[in-house]
């Protein structure tokens, strides 16, 4: 057997993994806390609200003896418009090319109607399937054997891993884990390569986190933030970014805008400090609105925003 660099450098003490890793599960069980977690970098925005994650987002893990793409996907739901769809179809992408997926749940009494659904449609893909029980730290221990033995019963997965993403607790153990079920084979990107979406994808995404934490109601499930320009400053100069925010409403523009644009002026400059420690280089933010009517219902706007290929 022919060995990877990586081998010859361990003295063939074992094949290199690699393979990729869909995370997959209702919203808000901490499926980007956890991808953040394992990475050790912030590659997927984060905030309380549902169905934060629209796009599938690839981080690139490289150790010695592996490499884990993983792919954080959006949260399973019924969808009830066309980015919602796009979004569900999205997930069953990933989790249909993965070599094994992460479903994950939250610690609770017993197992979930909804989740039950979710194992079965992931069941019917035929992938090795790892059973992911995260926040740990909020219940008491002695909960977590009946919770693991009731989802027993209902799937033989090649492992269930208790954690929590937020404390780091047994995150090492499912690491471990993971790699163990890979594949060997050789990496498929360099080491250095920790993500294939561009900085642009990043900067449109820390700005969407922004309104998530701002506005509430629909506002953050109605907007889309797209980037018209990224021009790098030459040395010593800043970069200029400008993005547009599109909503569906014109009531929509004036609440993101805020009383003498008082809003906008606080999300561009929130935004601009998190892009900043991001790109690690000063840079010029420019934000302006946009009305584009139910862009949500609609696949020319999806397309054009980024959601569709």
């Amino acid at each position: 057997m022919s060995q990877t660099p990586q081998q010859e450098e361990k003295g063939g003490a074992g094949p290199f993994r690699s393979g990729y890793v869909a995370i997959a599960g209702q919203p808000n069980v901490g499926k980007s806390t956890l991808i953040n977690r394992l990475m050790q970098f912030k590659l997927s925005i984060t905030t309380p609200k549902p169905q934060t994650t629209r796009h599938r987002i690839m981080g690139i893990l490289t150790a010695e003896a592996y490499q884990i793409v993983f792919l954080d996907t959006p949260g399973l739901i019924t969808p009830s418009y066309r980015l919602q769809e796009v979004m569900m179809e999205t997930t069953h992408r990933a989790a249909a090319d993965a070599d094994l997926v992460l479903f994950m749940v939250t610690a609770a009494g017993k197992p979930e109607p909804r989740d039950l659904e979710i194992l079965a449609d992931l069941a019917a893909l035929g992938k090795s399937l790892l059973l992911g029980i995260n926040k740990i730290d909020l219940v008491e221990k002695t909960t977590l054997l009946p919770f693991l033995d009731a989802w027993n019963g209902h799937h033989r997965f090649a492992a269930i891993i208790p954690f929590s993403a937020r404390s780091g607790e047994n995150c090492e153990v499912l690491l471990e884990t993971l790699v163990g079920l890979l594949p060997a084979g050789a990496p498929f990107y360099d080491r250095e390569t920790l993500t294939e979406h561009p900085e642009r994808f990043f900067v449109s995404e820390i700005i969407r986190e922004k309104i998530f934490a701002h506005y509430g109601e629909e506002i953050p499930y109605s907007t889309a933030v797209i980037i018209d320009e990224f021009k790098e400053g030459r040395p010593g100069r800043k970069d200029v970014i400008k993005a547009r925010i599109v909503v569906e409403r014109q009531t929509q523009k004036g609440i993101i805008i805020g009383k003498g644009g008082a809003m906008l002026r606080k999300l561009g400059e929130e935004s601009r400090l998190e892009i900043e420690a991001f790109l690690e280089r000063p840079v010029f933010l420019e934000l302006w609105v946009t009305v584009r009517d139910k862009w949500r219902t609609k696949d020319t706007f999806l397309r054009e925003f980024g959601y569709q290929g």
